[in-house]
């Protein structure tokens, strides 16, 4: 297998978002956690991923009141811009607060040097962009995505998506699209608008297959592309343990018991459930790219390994048999997508 310019190792296949024309790795970097770590080791994530093949990056003005943004753009600065995809997002605003105080009730441990200000108008859409780029410091970005737009589902498609929309054909951006942690929405998406991409967290994951009811089956008859967040479902699918997050709490002991298991038997067959859990969503076509958040150079190379490891149909069958995974549900073949 051939590996990447820097030798790192095996090359991450890449698939095309919708008809877009841009490239995302089948494996991407979710900026997210580098909002959290010291600036030395959230450059040292990032330069791990680029030599794990990863060349897709997203981020967004939440992660850490825009720390995300500022310190991915240092990161990726060093690299050939041609070279990489990268994604953020819009309807959150930063607002400068001298309040004191910090993030973490977001769940960031950052100071509370701004706050966030929802703001889905086509000028907060055109505000939130540029704000972003001088954050990154770069001079464009690949995809923009509508972030969590739940509550502002009539102004999102009045003001926003219509933004966004002359912003990619002005050629600002390449690609547009939402991301979520929900499939309904997303769905009205695909059906209501020309997005080329969206992004469903924790919707599609070894755990729960809500997407696969509307969302995939929509996005495969639209030509359109998902990409998967949020695949260990907040980390229970990395580590099952007692304690273990879910959906961003405390797991419920049903779901937990649920993981163990599936664990159980991935292992048994001599496949971490981690590489299991990553490999899992490219068994529907629609699925572009899954994002993977990660604390250290560690977890990031850990992740890279995981992928490439050779899952066998005999893992599925023994999850089909332990009712841990529904018959209709596809799954991936062994090899990389």
């Amino acid at each position: 297998m051939r590996t990447d310019e820097r030798g790192a190792g095996p090359a991450l296949p890449s698939r095309t978002l919708g008809l877009s024309g841009v490239r995302v790795t089948a494996l991407g970097f979710s900026a997210a956690a580098v909002a959290g770590l010291y600036e030395d080791e959230a450059a040292t994530a990032v330069e791990a991923a680029w030599d794990a093949g990863i060349r897709y990056f997203d981020t967004a003005p939440h992660y850490g009141l825009g720390l995300s943004e500022r310190r991915l753009g240092a990161a990726l600065r060093a690299m050939p811009r041609d070279e990489f995809t990268l994604s953020t997002k819009v309807g959150r605003v930063l607002v400068p607060h001298d309040g004191g105080g910090d993030d973490r009730a977001a769940g960031f441990a950052v100071p509370a040097a701004y706050r966030r200000m929802w703001d889905f108008s086509a000028d907060g859409v055109r505000r939130s962009l540029e704000d972003s780029l001088t954050r990154l410091g770069l001079d464009r970005v690949d995809l923009v995505l509508l972030h969590d737009p739940d509550d502002h589902e009539d102004q999102a498609f009045r003001e926003a998506y219509p933004a966004l929309e002359e912003l990619r054909s002005q050629g600002v951006v390449r690609a547009i699209g939402a991301g979520m942690n929900q499939s309904r929405m997303l769905a009205r998406f695909l059906a209501d608008t020309d997005i080329d991409a969206v992004l469903c967290a924790g919707r599609y994951t070894l755990l729960e297959q809500g997407a696969l009811d509307v969302l995939l089956p929509a996005a495969e008859a639209a030509g359109k592309s998902v990409i998967i967040g949020g695949v260990f479902n907040s980390g229970l699918l990395a580590d099952p343990e007692q304690g273990a997050r879910y959906d961003y709490a405390a797991a419920p002991e049903d779901v937990l018991r649920r993981a163990v298991r599936m664990r159980e038997i991935t292992e048994s067959q001599g496949v971490p459930l981690r590489a299991a859990a990553l490999r899992f969503p490219f068994g529907h076509p629609a699925v572009a790219s899954v994002l993977v958040g990660a604390r250290s150079a560690h977890q990031v190379r850990d992740a890279a390994e995981q992928f490439h490891r050779s899952v066998p149909d005999t893992v599925w069958k023994a999850l089909r048999a332990q009712d841990l995974l529904a018959g209709g549900v596809p799954v991936p073949g062994r090899r990389v997508p």
